[in-house]
């Protein structure tokens, strides 16, 4: 299995771009797989390697609108045959579900904000009725990037938006009415795992909106990017993070065969956290692990767990720390 790389599959090549610099740096053998469309022969046999599925929820936004069906067929595949991926079939469901998301969490005693469906526009406000009274918020079950994400304080001004030029459709028809939860500080805590284990925590600041993506490239086609601020401002690496969540997220990540994942939560007045989201196409602020003075960055934690099941799984060995 000399010829074993590690293969990556994904649909945007900004985002990758660290993942390549810290792959280089390690002289690890990878090739990209940019799954967008194309012909999949299912009476081929896979490469060899390690296979990491980096597909997004909100792939659509960026002209690649079927990429996670065609990656579902390709996981399908690959794992048919024994191949060893990471973030797999499951993972990928659970990216571009959040319904899906919040009833696996629930199944681990994962406290998530209350939450309706609404399928088609016509139900949405039918759905908003049970949060009568109390601020909600709406947003696409399958999303990425804060998508669709708008909040209420009341029925008539979520009428306003749904009979309103500014109504934006989810792109699985799925628009999700959830309790705005009420936090005493305006940031939202996000626990990044790598290999099914805790990483670091970023604390990130909501005071100017909900597109949260922390990539130094996640929205290079919009005006403004919540990751090129400093990080002082929106993204900050928290040193000695604690939290009981910690133990439960990665009980929940490894029965769900999810290995690198971001966990976003928020605390409110009453202490209770919720989680919110789970992201397996994971990214990293760089300016952030950098005035934090981090010996390891996100990036380089995945290319040198990937680096590692590439040895195992090909009984060759690599440099799997960084080359001087």
């Amino acid at each position: 299995m000399t010829d074993a790389k590690v293969h990556v599959i994904h649909e945007n090549e900004a985002w990758l771009a660290p993942l390549r610099r810290a792959f280089n740096a390690r002289e690890v053998p990878f090739t990209e797989w940019f799954l967008d469309q194309g012909v999949l022969d299912l009476d081929a046999i896979p490469p060899e390697g390690v296979f990491y599925n980096r597909m997004s929820a909100s792939s659509h936004t960026r002209g690649h609108r079927y990429a996670p069906e065609y990656t579902a067929a390709v996981l399908a595949w690959l794992e048919s045959h024994g191949r060893r991926v990471v973030n797999g079939s499951r993972a990928l469901a659970l990216e571009v579900s959040k319904a899906a998301q919040y009833r696996a969490l629930a199944g681990h005693g994962i406290r998530t904000p209350r939450t309706r469906a609404a399928i088609g526009r016509e139900h949405i406000a039918e759905a908003a009725r049970a949060f009568a009274g109390r601020p909600f918020i709406t947003k696409h079950n399958r999303a990425g990037k804060g998508l669709g994400v708008h909040l209420f304080h009341d029925q008539d001004a979520l009428g306003t938006y749904l009979d309103g030029p500014d109504f934006e459709p989810s792109i699985d028809g799925i628009t999700l009415i959830q309790d705005y939860i009420v936090a005493p500080e305006p940031f939202i805590t996000r626990m990044e795992f790598v290999g099914g284990r805790f990483l670091y925590a970023v604390r990130v600041d909501t005071s100017e909106g909900f597109e949260l993506c922390p990539a130094d490239a996640c929205r290079i086609d919009d005006r403004t990017c919540p990751a090129d601020a400093k990080p002082a401002g929106l993204f900050t690496v928290l040193t000695g993070f604690e939290h009981p969540l910690i133990g439960v997220c990665e009980r929940f990540l490894a029965a769900n065969d999810i290995e690198v994942a971001g966990v976003e939560f928020i605390v409110d007045e009453a202490g209770t956290a919720y989680v919110y989201d789970i992201n397996t196409n994971t990214n990293y602020n760089a300016e952030a692990e950098t005035e934090a003075a981090l010996k390891r960055g996100g990036m380089d934690a995945v290319a040198e767990f990937l680096c590692r099941e590439l040895a195992r799984v090909s009984g060759v060995r690599f440099p799997c720390a960084a080359v001087a």
